[in-house]
């Protein structure tokens, strides 16, 4: 039996270019998923044995899928897709159940090595990924914390994307009352007092695009 791969990325041609790509290096792609939220549906309905994740999509990102995905199916081996070589993020994707961080503009073989290792249950850096992540990985003091829980992240995401805090609760399945209670706790924490400067961190952190 081939392994099994369900790929995210929220662009139609990458998703058909790893298509091609995983399937012609012996992969089965059992789904793709255009968002993070879409990709923690079909990943927990499939149980696939890897996934492929973008690290910036819309609804929610990958690093924050990967975690959804770990909490409900550990077995699946999460690999990400980055244009970053900024250590905190890929740290904090691999301390939340991030098994491969690949660079978007390496080789394709890249990616083929990640998962086959991850498939073996290994963890795999692209080598273009700043030794600094390692060292940090393996010190429990090496990077800061990320002052946000999970939760604040997606709901930071979706005031990054536009979305008004009645499609926030609808999105997240929460009241409105806890959607607004979320985004007051946020601008507590961040010492931000306006969308703007939400929109801005949310960016900087890699959670949505320019």
């Amino acid at each position: 039996m081939l392994p099994s791969v369900l790929v995210a990325d929220d662009h139609p041609i990458v998703r058909r270019a790893l298509r091609v790509l995983l399937e012609g290096e012996g992969f089965e792609v059992v789904a793709e998923a255009a968002d993070g939220q879409e990709a923690f549906q079909r990943a927990q309905q499939l149980r696939p044995d890897l996934v492929v994740l973008d690290l910036i999509m819309p609804v929610l990102n990958g690093l924050d899928a990967a975690r959804e995905i770990h909490r409900v199916s550990p077995a699946t081996g999460a690999v990400l897709l980055t244009m970053s070589h900024e250590d905190a993020p890929l740290l904090e994707a691999l301390r939340g159940g991030v098994r491969g961080c690949v660079l978007k503009n390496g080789p394709p073989e890249d990616l083929v090595r990640a998962l086959r290792e991850v498939l073996k249950g290994g963890t795999y850096l692209s080598p273009g990924v700043s030794h600094a992540v390692v060292e940090a990985f393996r010190s429990p003091d090496g990077a800061v914390k990320d002052p946000l829980s999970s939760r604040e992240r997606q709901v930071l995401q979706l005031i990054a994307e536009g979305r008004r805090t009645r499609e926030i609760a609808d999105q997240l399945y929460i009241s409105v009352k806890t959607a607004e209670s979320h985004r007051a706790r946020i601008m507590r924490k961040l010492a931000i007092r306006e969308t703007a400067g939400l929109v801005r961190y949310a960016i900087q952190k890699g959670l949505t695009p320019l």
